[in-house]
């Protein structure tokens, strides 16, 4: 039968309960119980009420078997004419899959052992007016999935359980940091100088003061801001946002954690992560040993550790002294970036980095000491005035975190703001964010600050290969709804 005739029916349905006095959308206010928690519990002759949306119909003449699902669980109804009466077992024949009733009744077990509730009362709580995917048989169409994420989360239980995963393991962070006396902040989406990071932002503008911001890379700045007012321990679960490329690990719009500890270090903040991710694999399932994309994943500690001066150097025989020039036809004899003429700093670490995450193993690796010049927030190792005190966790296979010793001289880190501006293409100019400088002058304490992926972490302890899996509505082209 064909979409538009399906809609045709539920419509005619619609009139007739209508006709009928029947309220197809009223407000719901009586008590009612979950069906999962019923079920853990189940007593026969017991007398709830459920609510929930039907996605099944059984009929047989005057009477009718159903399937009533919340977000706990299903159970079958047992619908009888004798036993409801005219009025209810109309309304139940002017019912259709999706549809959204309450139900009240007696609990019992078919002779096959099925729970079931004999309804004695029923009514409509939302008629749809359109039917569920496929039958009810699960979304296959991935455009769709992700398009209209509401008709993936009916159809694909298994979806549903990955988001009710991220919910859990994002408490699960929280009640880490807690634990360990970190304050939880919150700090602006707007900013007026886009900064904390490399990226492309996406801009706006605010009528009332007539000016243009921008929607945060980073909240990285403002966390430090937070350090200098004596607030030594923060975090803050981001929503940051970057006018970039779409893959199946980038998404414009993701989830960060960012966390700032006074008197710590880059070596803090590895112990840090370390034992931030442990602690969520073996709450979520009792071992540091995990299956990902059908490999084996550890994260039994301690984590591998890798120093990206001497990666690079083997790799591309590039060393920190190099300039860009000289780094960019260094990647050119090894076969990258053979159309491109100039790159920035920035731009090449990009590129290094790529080819590098696809040589790292699955399991949980520190990669240290990064070039100074492409860390303009991190403080220089001691005696190596050209390699940061910095590191990136990789893990499955990608970059999942980031982590510094934060530079904290205002001099210096004026200086590097300048020198990264006087490299920068005439298109993504930007100017010093004076007011941070200006923070760090009236004094910020040593500190160690990570970043961790929350989507992509996600994506690890739930087993998706694609971040759109882990983002309840990630950005798409417009298309046809």
């Amino acid at each position: 039968m064909e979409l538009n005739e399906l809609i045709q029916q539920r419509k005619a349905k619609a009139e007739a309960l209508k006709a009928k006095g029947v309220i197809l959308y009223p407000s719901q206010s009586s008590q009612y119980v979950s069906i999962g928690r019923t079920l853990s519990d189940f007593k026969e002759g017991q007398r709830v009420a459920f609510c929930g949306r039907i996605t099944a119909k059984r009929s047989h003449g005057k009477a009718a078997f159903l399937d009533l699902r919340d977000s706990t669980g299903k159970i079958q109804l047992y619908i009888k004419k004798d036993i409801v009466g005219e009025d209810n077992f109309f309304i139940y024949e002017n019912t259709d899959i999706a549809d959204f009733v309450g139900v009240a009744g007696e609990l019992f077990k078919t002779h096959t052992g099925e729970p079931t509730l004999k309804v004695e009362a029923i009514k409509v709580l939302s008629k749809a007016l359109r039917p569920l995917p496929e039958k009810w048989h699960g979304l296959r169409d991935v455009d769709i999935r992700y398009r209209q994420r509401y008709l993936d989360l009916i159809s694909n239980e298994d979806v549903a359980k990955v988001f009710k995963a991220r919910s859990k393991i994002i408490k699960a962070v929280r009640d880490f940091l807690d634990a360990k006396g970190f304050l939880e902040v919150e700090t602006p989406m707007m900013h007026y100088i886009p900064g904390g990071a490399a990226g492309r932002p996406f801009k706006t503008h605010h009528n009332e003061y007539s000016m243009d911001l921008f929607l945060r890379i980073a909240p990285e700045l403002y966390l430090k801001r937070l350090l200098v007012g004596g607030l030594d321990r923060v975090y803050e679960i981001n929503r940051s946002f970057r006018n970039e490329g779409v893959s199946t690990r980038h998404n414009p719009e993701f989830t960060m954690l960012e966390v700032y500890e006074a008197y710590s270090d880059y070596t803090g903040m590895m112990h840090l992560a370390e034992s931030l991710i442990v602690s969520l694999v073996q709450d979520i399932f009792g071992k540091t040993i995990i299956s990902y994309q059908g490999k084996e994943l550890d994260f039994t500690p301690p984590w591998k550790r890798l120093s990206f001066q001497e990666l690079v150097k083997n790799e591309f025989g590039i060393i920190p002294e190099d300039n860009e020039a000289v780094m960019l036809k260094k990647l050119k004899s090894k076969g990258f970036a053979k159309e491109v003429n100039k790159l920035s700093r920035t731009q090449i670490a990009k590129i290094i980095e790529e080819v590098l995450e696809g040589q790292m193993s699955l399991n949980p690796t520190f990669v240290t000491d990064y070039f100074s010049s492409m860390c303009p927030l991190a403080k220089n190792k001691k005696g190596e005035p050209l390699v940061s005190e910095r590191f990136e966790l990789y893990a499955g296979g990608m970059e999942v975190g980031n982590a510094y010793s934060e530079l904290n001289d205002p001099l210096e880190q004026r200086q590097r703001f300048e020198d990264e501006i006087r490299e920068l293409a005439t298109a993504e100019q930007k100017n010093i964010d004076d007011d941070y400088c200006l923070a760090l002058e009236h004094g910020m304490p040593p500190a160690g600050g990570l970043g961790i992926g929350i989507d992509r972490l996600v994506m690890l302890l739930t087993d998706q290969a694609s971040i759109r899996d882990v983002v309840l509505f990630p950005l798409l082209r417009p298309g046809q709804e």
